[in-house]
């Protein structure tokens, strides 16, 4: 079997590389073997604003146009719907926060984004004693009903299989990349935090921080925005809502735990004051970066192999960004942004 790239890894990055590859008539064949889960149980939000530090978000605005346009055109694809938009409301502690708002609001950078009044009204069931900010160009991507469809889309093309890719069997050379029965150009490895079993590229300062989530029933909660305070909110209809995240470095296990549970619910104490029933819990490993930038690139002795990983929390944001950025320096010979590019850890 010969194909033009092999994609190893079906969450959000590989699913943005293989939009790549379809736009530009490219053969591919992906191997996904269900270890990584980042991508199915992320909240997934895009917003351009660093909330805790008021701050644009790296290439806020380009990431964020090219990212509506790749979702909007999924939509229609699939046909099926997405993305859901909705306002950020971030809680004020502080008269102190309120002034950061305020001048943040009228940096060049965030004038889009950030409506320069403070809300002051209150919210039923919200904690929120020194009002609220408002985040506009924001919204939700449902990953786990993305990535699903997507799935099926390749199954039904028979451009998927099912199983676990053995670095060890890749034969290299300079005309080409064999694996099993497969021929191929190229080999990208969007494997998330499984690249650390990855012989060519682990090697790379990837972080894990595992995140548990809950969803909760709040029938006295009605809002219809993002909550941002020590946690999120994100409404889901019905009266549930996603809560989330924590943040462990120490535990690389993906099972949902009582500490990370009792966790979301300490916190949630600050945050709403009306009754809840939670009626599930999840748990996922963000491949995250030291640098807050993904790791995209080629392998400095085997230039056939490329990787797209570390999106970190603002995947749904950036993924097909750093997928154009990626399939133009593979198919094009174009350069990466340095700041991306992982010859910064040669």
């Amino acid at each position: 079997m010969k194909v033009d790239y092999i994609v190893v890894g079906l969450g959000l990055a590989g699913l943005a590389f293989v939009e790549e590859l379809i736009q530009a008539n490219k053969t591919f064949l992906v191997f996904e073997d269900d270890s990584q889960t980042s991508s199915l149980v992320a909240g997934g939000v895009y917003n351009p604003v660093v909330l805790k530090k008021f701050t644009a978000v790296w290439k806020a605005s380009e990431q964020l146009n090219l990212a509506m346009l790749f979702y909007e055109k999924l939509e229609k694809k699939l046909n099926q719907k997405f993305d859901e938009k909705f306002v950020i409301k971030r809680v004020f502690k502080s008269v102190e926060e309120q002034k950061k708002w305020s001048i943040a609001s009228d940096n060049s950078l965030l004038k889009q984004f950030l409506n320069p009044n403070i809300e002051i009204n209150k919210i039923t069931g919200v904690v929120g004693n020194f009002g609220f900010g408002n985040v506009n160009q924001t919204g939700r991507i449902d990953t786990l009903k993305l990535v699903k469809s997507y799935r099926k889309l390749l199954i039904d093309n028979n451009l998927i299989r099912f199983d676990k890719f053995e670095h060890q069997k890749l034969n290299i050379s300079l005309e080409n990349v064999t694996y099993k029965d497969i021929a191929c150009n190229n080999v990208v490895f969007c494997e998330g935090f499984g690249i650390k079993e990855n012989p060519f590229f682990n090697y790379l300062p990837l972080e894990e921080a595992k995140g548990e989530l809950l969803i909760i029933h709040a029938p006295k909660l009605n809002i219809n925005f993002l909550l941002k305070s020590s946690l999120f909110l994100i409404p889901l209809g019905d009266n549930n809502y996603k809560v989330g995240a924590t943040f462990n470095h120490s535990d690389k296990t993906l099972t949902p735990t009582e500490k990370g549970k009792s966790e979301l619910i300490e916190k949630l104490k600050n945050v709403i004051n009306v009754p809840y029933e939670i009626i599930e819990q999840s748990a996922g490993i963000r491949p995250t970066t030291n640098d807050r930038r993904p790791f995209v690139g080629v392998h400095n002795q085997y230039p056939r192999l490329a990787v797209l990983n570390g999106l970190g929390t603002r995947g749904v944001m950036v993924a097909p960004s750093m997928a154009k950025n990626l399939y133009n320096l593979l198919d094009k010979g174009e350069n990466l942004d340095v700041e991306i590019d992982i010859k910064r850890f040669n």
